[in-house]
């Protein structure tokens, strides 16, 4: 019965050590979250284009064209648009992100928000679609 109960100890001494030890080493690996939406329904993606455009010109932006907001160092955003009527929006706060929105056709509508540090985002539109991407960075 010694023998058992020293045994039992000596495991839940092992297994506590184990877990203390495994919450004390910091996260050293970064990564990132992304969060996308594309509207399915011709209604969606109208109040989604003019939500991106109010909130380009609330942040004084164009509601039209392309447009980038950048805070922090490092970041580097591009926006390449062949068509018309297209909006793309990047919106980037924290350090070492990239961003890029391609849009070829028309009525093209992007929003792509990146927070934290060294996301990388895109954006691919071809024709009358509409979406926002949003990503975090650890």
């Amino acid at each position: 019965m010694t023998t058992r109960f020293t045994k039992t100890i000596a495991a839940l001494a092992a297994a506590t050590l184990i877990g203390i030890t495994s919450f004390a080493a910091p996260a050293t690996a970064g990564g990132q979250i992304s969060i996308g939406f594309s509207p399915t329904d011709p209604d969606q993606k109208q109040a989604l284009s003019l939500g991106l455009k109010m909130f380009s010109l609330v942040q004084g932006m164009s509601a039209t064209g392309a447009n980038a907001y950048q805070n922090g160092n490092g970041n580097s955003a591009g926006i390449a648009q062949n068509g018309s009527g297209n909006h793309g929006l990047i919106f980037q706060d924290g350090d070492g992100h990239t961003g890029t929105i391609e849009q070829n056709g028309h009525n093209n509508s992007c929003g792509l928000f990146q927070f934290g540090e060294n996301t990388n985002g895109q954006c691919l539109q071809d024709g009358d679609d509409a979406g926002i991407t949003t990503v975090f960075g650890f």
